[in-house]
């Protein structure tokens, strides 16, 4: 029986929290794999879903929808945390979840959050009951389990990538906690239209920092005297502990702009001074790294191949050291790269090869590449002649084909 107690504790939960959605249609964003017809949603839908991992940036969705498997499933449902549970607590929940299979015939659903802090040995301590089918498995990561979980446990599993969320669908859901009984109806909030994008585009497609940006809002701000919380974007801003981006949408895209063109150009000086304005005028550093990194790709490529090296070490430092110090990590890398000599082919080669594997897809592989076959005794093993022999790779249809011309080095 609920309590004034439970209701109380609902009160104090965090505004996130509140708002978490408890079943399906409540749930915003990943269409991807939640639209009509896709894979996840029927699996849902039909109550089977396997052991699965979830992984993807934070505030995206993933322990949310996990929750919803569990409860619309007539399952068990045990949460833990990867980074304090060990192996003998996991041994313990299989032993109930096998006992509760056996008399009851009813399945468990492990929630394992951060799954990718799992050691060898702990994660190997599942496989029994995942092969037994009485344990399923639901972690959640915000790292690639391709390379940060064991193989063992990832290839037992299906993998589904969440995505950040639109800004549309913050929009909504914030709008949705502004009214909710369940969120900040009580407050008699008014936020204006600019403060609703700016935590829309300020969280970075987080939920979860946008939701407790807003209830920051509505708990510090003072009523006016008709007793309404007017929350404007500056103190949006200050809630999201941001800098407001003090440009209009317009100007932003052309200092963007200009910086990437300067970078192309081999201009540090305009490089500098447009990255300096932007951050000047709010723009996470860490936005401009990423674009060095693209620029290192598509405008240096392989005439340096160190560039990617400084504008990955420089994102690396701007994570770790913050600002000022990151500022010189990123200003090396920006000098950087102007001044490396320029070369797009990977990017040319990168799209003619996306072209020509949509439009040769089904072309046939000569026998001798293929896995053990008669042919392959065919093939020429290059380090039987020194490194380098001439065969022919690509399928009839593309012979001829250079993505790379006049880069291969023969004997």
């Amino acid at each position: 029986m609920e309590t004034l107690f439970d209701n109380l504790h609902q009160t104090q939960k965090p505004l996130a929290e509140r708002m978490r959605p408890c079943i399906l249609s409540q749930f915003a964003g990943q269409q991807h794999l939640l639209a009509e017809g896709k894979l996840l949603r029927r699996l849902i839908q039909a109550g089977r879903v396997p052991s699965v991992i979830f992984f993807g940036p934070p505030g995206t969705g993933k322990t949310t929808l996990a929750q919803i498997i569990a409860d619309s499933s007539n399952a068990k449902f045990v949460k833990l945390n990867a980074v304090s549970t060990g192996v003998a607590e996991v041994k313990a929940v299989m032993q109930q979840a096998k006992t509760d299979f056996e008399l009851h015939g009813k399945k468990t659903y492990l929630l394992l959050d951060e799954c990718h802090r799992w050691s060898k040995a702990q994660s190997d301590s599942l496989l029994g009951a995942l092969e037994a089918g009485y344990l399923l498995l639901i972690g959640c990561t915000t790292e690639n389990p391709s390379y940060s979980m064991t193989r063992a446990i990832v290839s037992r599993c299906t993998v589904f990538e969440f995505k950040r969320l639109s800004e549309d669908d913050i929009m909504s859901l914030l709008k949705k906690a502004i009214t909710s009984s369940q969120g900040l109806a009580d407050f008699n909030l008014n936020i204006d239209d600019d403060a609703l994008k700016y935590f829309a585009a300020a969280c970075a497609g987080d939920v979860r920092s946008a939701l407790n940006g807003l209830e920051l809002c509505a708990i510090t701000t003072k009523p006016n005297i008709d007793g309404v919380i007017m929350v404007d974007k500056k103190i949006a801003a200050e809630c999201l502990q941001q800098k407001a981006l003090n440009l209009d949408e317009t100007l932003y895209y052309h200092i963007l702009s200009a910086f990437c063109k300067s970078l192309r150009g081999s201009d540090a000086t305009a490089a500098l001074y447009y990255a300096n304005r932007l951050m000047a005028a709010g723009m996470q550093p860490q936005i401009i790294a990423r674009r060095v990194i693209a620029h290192a790709c598509e405008d240096v490529g392989l005439a340096d191949p160190q560039a990617m090296v400084q504008a990955c070490s420089a994102l690396y430092a701007l994570d770790n050291m913050g600002m000022p110090e990151g500022n010189l990590a990123l200003t090396q890398a920006i000098v950087y790269v102007c001044q490396a000599p320029k070369d797009n082919r990977v990017v040319t080669a990168m799209s003619q090869a996306q072209d020509d594997a949509a439009n040769h897809a089904d072309d046939r592989i000569p026998e001798y590449l293929k896995n053990h076959t008669e042919a392959h005794k065919d093939y020429k093993y290059p380090h039987d002649f020194g490194g380098y022999v001439d065969q022919q790779y690509l399928p009839d249809s593309l012979l001829g084909r250079d993505y790379f011309p006049d880069k291969k080095t023969k004997n």
